[in-house]
């Protein structure tokens, strides 16, 4: 089928957006392929719709698990055979998940990158008619990244497996030095970059120095209408700013991982329905939700870099109104961001006793727990041993980029049943166990698919159906699960802990001090690239993102804080470049007076001279000294 048919057929769409097309027919052609599509650009359609065109399966590589699971689910709702494995499945469901992508006819199969290498996927791999490997979130495998994750490196293995199957490697945010290094580390056999601009026209960036940022956001949705996302650091300050916008008239709800599927699922379409106006949360907001008309996303506190920002506030506007993305920034919040990068980076001493405590915690021996997944209570874990939760989170990240251990996001894992005996023996069992016999008919009149694979179940809606409790149900199921009639997989909200190597005697734990030290100082880079952005008063702000994702030739945006300042100026970019490149060059060998300045300047009038001294000193890029000389701010 025809890959516009396709599209029509699918996903209801006449056309593609820019650039989609020609990444397909990159990778139809069997090229390596990375594209950089910015946040909302249709990532997905990019690896979907080339995998509808051709016969076989289509392997998905992506770090986030409640992704993985909605773009399944999208996949289901729209007729496509989909079906997805991650960590905290058991061993006997990512069996029964890999029968069916070597024997059924999947369509695609996501995988969280921790399990490419186990036994289990590469030998079932082999079997499998894959017609493409797409890697999402694809800056995760490189250390110059935002989000390294060491099991990103083990994807250029699967060409050992599938040597003529292309690569597509997709991502949103990427510097010139994470792009070279993707296809270097993918192994790419010839560099292709198909990239759509970062420029976004339609979000005017705006930076507000505030003390009062409650009030100050209270006045900005009073004036942006429209929906909005607010971003915050913390859970608990997602329900107190919530509250406080809910108290002073505007309609706003919270959201985050510490909350249930169902909570966030009702909070999520509340929002996109328009019933609720504004969200306010972590970062955990945001991930694979395409709503075309936020107005306006604010944040609260300074985001951890440039690229996490970018993706935050790409997500205005995607309806190319026009849209605003405001920062609200104090001087402590420059203070609180260095803190936080430093208690990121724990004494490797204390690394290594919480990885000791938790070989305690989950009782593991020496030797023991390769590719197990475990359920963490980080709380309880960190009252347990005295640590506080901060110094564990960060422990567990620093372990977990050394490639020892995974640590999931927390998400809603259902209740799952699977009927392993076939149905002459549940048949005979019913027969036998007459006191059985009505609930496991009214399970088979429940759920379809239990002799094939796991499927989703609800304890309470049973116990109504069987005018019951649930406790009871799941005494049953328990029961029916001990006697090996079915497998029976208890429901959690918990995130899930992965141990990627057998567990080590702690001496054996090792972590490069190399790597230490060059991982903080990535950090700190990427912090010194937040703050020059939340802080700077002299360029535009679409420039500066911009430039460090490696657009060199950009010109101002015209809307955001700093150009509205400068077209007060009344001057063309051109001239005002003319003016500031001289003051630049005439302060660079001794401070000058103003009246010296204003003489040196050549080729443009006075007047125009002097009002972009005054620009420059208002923003603080001209300083006067202790003789009344003005410098030239480094």
């Amino acid at each position: 089928m025809d890959i516009h048919q396709i599209l029509l057929k699918y996903w209801g769409y006449n056309q593609f957006r820019p650039l989609q097309e020609d990444i397909i027919s990159s990778v139809l052609e069997g090229k390596d392929t990375l594209a950089l599509l910015p946040t909302g650009g249709g990532k997905s359609i990019c690896f979907q719709v080339p995998a509808m065109s051709k016969d076989g399966i289509c392997i998905v590589i992506s770090p986030l698990i409640a992704l993985m699971k909605d773009q399944v689910e999208n996949l289901v709702k729209r007729g496509i055979k989909a079906i997805a494995i991650y960590s905290g499945m058991t061993n006997r469901e990512i069996d029964v998940a890999l029968d069916n992508c070597v024997y059924g006819d999947f369509k695609f199969l996501y995988v969280s990158p921790e399990r490419i290498e186990t036994e289990i996927f590469r030998e079932r791999l082999k079997k499998m008619n894959v017609n493409l490997f797409a890697i999402d979130e694809s800056h995760c495998i490189s250390q110059w990244g935002y989000d390294f994750r060491p099991s990103y490196l083990n994807i250029a293995h699967l060409r050992e497996l599938k040597p003529d199957i292309p690569f597509l490697a997709l991502t949103a945010t990427a510097t010139p030095e994470v792009v070279k290094d993707i296809q270097h580390q993918l192994k790419f056999k010839e560099e292709n970059v198909l990239q759509k601009s970062f420029e976004r026209k339609n979000i005017a960036y705006v930076v507000v120095q505030e003390e009062d940022k409650l009030n100050r956001l209270l006045k900005i949705l009073n004036k942006i209408k429209g929906t909005s996302v607010v971003y915050v650091g913390t859970r608990k300050r997602t329900q107190e700013i919530a509250q406080f916008l809910h108290k002073n008239g505007v309609s706003a709800d919270y959201y985050h991982a510490g909350l249930t599927n169902e909570q966030r699922n009702i909070k999520q379409s509340n929002w996109i329905e328009n019933r609720t106006r504004v969200i306010v949360s972590t970062n955990a907001f945001g991930m694979g939700i395409d709503k075309p008309d936020v107005r306006s996303v604010v944040h609260l506190d300074l985001p951890a870099s440039l690229e996490a920002y970018f993706q935050e506030a790409g997500r205005a506007g995607r309806d190319e109104q026009k849209a605003y993305a405001i920062l609200l920034v104090e001087g402590a919040d420059r203070l609180n961001l260095e803190s936080q990068i430093i208690s990121s980076f724990p004494e490797l001493d204390t690394i290594k006793q919480v990885y000791q405590a938790l070989a305690n915690y989950f009782q593991i021996p020496i030797g023991a727990a390769l590719n197990e997944s475990y359920f963490f209570d980080i709380i309880d874990f960190s009252k347990q041993y005295n640590f506080s939760v901060s110094t564990v989170f960060h422990c567990l990240k620093f372990i977990e980029k050394e490639g020892y251990l995974f640590l999931s996001e927390a998400y809603y894992n259902p209740s799952r049943i699977k009927i392993e005996v076939n149905k002459a023996e549940l048949y005979e069992f019913q027969v036998k166990n007459i006191k059985y016999d009505l609930f496991i008919k009214t399970i088979l009149r429940s759920y379809t698919g239990l002799f094939e694979n796991f499927v989703k179940i609800n304890e309470s809606e049973l116990a109504k159906r069987m005018k019951s409790d649930r406790e009871k149900i799941e005494k049953a199921l328990d029961y029916l699960s001990h006697i090996n009639i079915i497998s029976y997989e208890k429901q959690s909200n918990l995130p899930q802990l992965t141990f990627l190597t057998p567990r080590l005697e702690t001496k054996s734990l090792y972590i490069s001090k190399q790597h230490y030290h060059d991982r903080k100082e990535v950090a700190i880079k990427k912090m010194e690239g937040v703050i020059y952005y939340a802080f700077s008063t002299h360029k535009c702000r679409s420039q500066i993102l911009l430039e460090y994702f490696g657009q060199k030739e950009s010109y101002r945006c015209g809307v955001c804080d700093v150009c509205l300042e400068r077209n007060k100026l009344d001057l063309s970019d051109m001239e005002f470049s003319l003016v500031s490149d001289q003051i630049k060059e005439l302060l660079n060998d001794s401070p000058l007076a103003i009246t010296q300045l204003v003489n040196g300047v050549k080729n443009v009038k006075e007047d125009k001279t002097i009002k972009v001294i005054q620009w420059l000193m208002e923003n603080n890029k001209l300083i006067t000294n202790s003789k009344n000389l003005l410098e030239w701010r480094k």
